[in-house]
């Protein structure tokens, strides 16, 4: 999953970035409104994380123009204002979830797991296909209740397809959706996930279809 932090503070938006590429997520990172702004119009994000109080562009402006050009991704408020009304403010303007500072990054990632998964229609924290099963909260992966082994980009690549079970995902949503903005985007790294995945969790996993994309269906339902 692939995220966007608008956040000026110096310490803290490398420091958010880190945390959360600790915990699995691709992250680009902007400390500015503008630039918070071209990014989230031009690239594609499972979820952003957006500071109010932004210099250049404010954040309620920036999640203005956002939805109004129709980027409909999850965005998670983050400031230090605590009033009700910039809340109210926030939510108004299309946030889906608001979080004061200072803040626990515990509760910062467990808000965005909701988000990401709420966006995508699943309402547990546990992803499940056939006899796979993805605990989004703990970041383990079983077959068949035993424990599997997962690099943390296979992880990136499985997560998102059980995110979007069912879907045809090209090779460029992948990518899009789990590298962040630097990557190499004519690598042919996802071919070699996608044939390390099949080999940890059985052949029929994820279904390659031709000069589309990939699919990853619950072979149960």
């Amino acid at each position: 999953m692939r995220i966007l932090i608008v956040e000026d503070e110096p310490t803290l938006g490398p420091q958010l970035k880190a945390t959360l590429e600790g915990a699995g997520y691709a992250v680009d990172l902007a400390t500015d409104g503008e630039d918070g702004h071209f990014l989230g119009a031009t690239e594609n994000y499972d979820a952003a994380i957006l500071d109010l109080g932004l210099p250049e562009i404010d954040g309620l402006t920036v999640l203005d123009r956002w939805r109004r050009e129709k980027r409909n991704f999850p965005v998670l408020v983050l400031t230090a204002r605590d009033s009700w009304s910039d809340k109210v403010a926030g939510l108004d303007a299309g946030a889906d979830d608001y979080l004061a500072k200072p803040f626990q990054t515990e509760e910062l990632i467990a808000r965005l797991r909701a988000l990401i998964r709420r966006a995508a229609g699943n309402a547990s924290s546990e992803l499940i296909a056939g006899d796979v099963r993805l605990d989004t909260r703990s970041g383990r992966v079983t077959l068949a209740g035993e424990p599997v082994k997962l690099t943390a980009q296979e992880y990136k690549l499985l997560s998102y397809l059980l995110h979007h079970k069912g879907k045809v995902v090209s090779r460029t949503e992948l990518i899009e959706h789990i590298y962040d903005q630097d990557f190499d985007r004519d690598s042919n790294t996802i071919e070699v996930f996608v044939t390390r995945i099949r080999k940890k969790l059985g052949a029929d996993i994820i279904t390659t279809i031709r000069g589309l994309g990939y699919q990853l269906d619950d072979p149960q339902g």
